[in-house]
C-alpha cells in the first residue's frame, strides 16, 4: 500500500495576534471539512521564534503557504487554499 505524503502547509503567526488566532480556527474548521477528500496538515511557526522570519513576515501575519509559496496574509482565503492543496 503507497500511502500519499500529505500536503504541509506552513502558518507564520504571532502569540497575542487576534488575526492569527482567527485564521488558525479558520483553517482548523477547513482541515476537519475536507477530510475525506483533502488530508493535509499545517504546522504553526512563530516568527518572534526566528529574526528572518520576523523581518520577512513582520506586519504581514498571519501568513499561509504551501512549499514557500504565499496563498494568503492577514485574511484567511479559504478557496484558494483548497485550489491549492487540489494541485499541490
Amino acid at each position: 500500500m503507497n500511502k500519499q505524503t500529505k500536503p504541509q502547509l506552513s502558518v507564520y503567526y504571532r502569540a497575542g495576534c487576534h488575526l492569527c488566532e482567527q485564521l488558525i480556527a479558520e483553517l482548523s474548521q477547513l482541515q476537519q471539512a475536507l477530510q475525506e477528500t483533502i488530508d493535509f496538515d499545517f504546522e504553526l511557526i512563530d516568527i518572534d521564534q526566528d529574526a528572518a522570519l520576523r523581518k520577512r513576515y513582520d506586519v504581514d501575519v498571519p501568513v499561509v503557504a504551501l512549499n514557500d509559496e504565499v496563498l494568503c496574509y492577514h485574511f484567511f482565503d479559504a478557496d484558494t487554499v483548497r485550489q491549492a492543496l487540489n494541485h499541490g
